[in-house]
């Protein structure tokens, strides 16, 4: 009868002891995969914050191109407000893809910008716009290697979320799906480039 008590009593200690691992390694890669959208947050930021200055030193040059840079402003504006609300819950599906439908329209108006750019050899020429594109583009691989962590983190902390034994105490314990980050390709990107002689 004892020996029996200690056999239960150490399957108990063996099953709570596999549950606090288990419920530790969720909290672990759920915090993983917040702090690596906490890098994709960085990074945008930084890119939002340079497309002010980028649309200033254009507007001297590009006077007859006002509803472009309006559009490019408008929608910084917009990414900016869908970044802060995906920061504030990135577990949330319709949050992040909110986020990505503005991103995916900002990379638009950005790419429409750069043609327009690219009819004004003075503008194209300027220090300040070689600069800013140079930094635009610096940040553009930032955010997309950022991107690419995060959403490897997000795959881990699903993966292991929904695995046996571990989806059991996920199920126990609420623990959420995280959503990846995707951003749609416009159709700009995706298209060959036209070259006319």
């Amino acid at each position: 009868m004892f020996l029996a008590l200690i056999i239960i009593c150490a399957i108990l200690a063996g099953l709570t002891m596999l549950l606090v691992s288990l419920f530790n390694s969720l909290i672990v890669l759920r915090n993983r995969s917040k702090n690596a959208f906490a890098q994709i947050e960085v990074q945008l930021k930084r890119r939002y914050d340079l497309i002010p200055n980028l649309v200033e030193v254009a507007k001297g040059y590009l006077k007859h191109e006002r509803e472009t840079l309006t559009e490019v402003t408008t929608l910084r504006n917009m990414a900016v407000r869908e970044l802060k609300q995906a920061g504030e819950n990135p577990e949330d599906a319709g949050v992040m893809g909110r986020l990505s439908a503005a991103e995916s329209q900002l990379q638009g108006a950005i790419s429409r910008f750069n043609l327009v750019v690219e009819a004004y050899p003075d503008l194209k020429a300027s220090t300040s716009m070689m600069a800013l594109s140079e930094e635009i583009s610096s940040t553009e691989n930032k955010v997309a290697f950022a991107r690419q962590g995060y959403n490897d983190a997000v795959t881990v902390y699903n993966s292991t979320r929904e695995s046996f034994p571990a989806s059991v105490v996920s199920g126990m314990f609420h623990f959420k799906p995280a959503q990846l980050l995707e951003f749609e390709d416009h159709e700009q990107i995706q298209a060959a480039p036209k070259v006319s002689f």
